[in-house]
């Protein structure tokens, strides 16, 4: 037997769960599983095997999100890393129009931003010369 209607509140949690992004994060996945949980037909409950596979994809959400996590970790700090080298010294660009001394570093989402003295910006990446 299913059940067909769900408390206002699992129903609330699965209309926004529908409406945000495609990224399932890991407090969605858990609010999803107890609403599941909490609304199934108590006299068909779900079975074990399914049960096992939800905690397993629930287990292997978690991991990835604490992957994730280190992995950003390590880039901030190898980016800082990478800013602390340049400063002070001259970059070019890969293509040669760009030159200047590295006055400061900005840290942004697409890598290491050197800023010099000059007032021009070079994005710190591949071709770049450091001298």
């Amino acid at each position: 037997m299913n059940v067909t209607s769900i408390s206002g509140a699992a129903a609330t949690q699965r209309a926004n769960a529908a409406s945000s992004p495609s990224t399932a994060t890991y407090e969605n996945f858990l609010k999803l599983l107890m609403a599941q949980m909490k609304n199934q037909d108590p006299t068909e409950p779900m079975k074990s095997t399914e049960y096992m596979a939800q905690l397993a994809t629930f287990s292997q959400v978690e991991q990835t999100v604490k992957s994730n996590a280190k992995l950003d970790a390590l880039l901030a700090s190898s980016s800082l890393l990478q800013a602390d080298s340049v400063i002070g010294r001259t970059v070019t660009s890969a293509d040669g129009k760009v030159s200047g001394q590295v006055s400061s570093v900005m840290i942004t989402s697409e890598g290491a931003l050197a800023k010099l003295s000059n007032g021009s910006e070079i994005l710190l990446g591949p071709g770049i010369v450091v001298s």
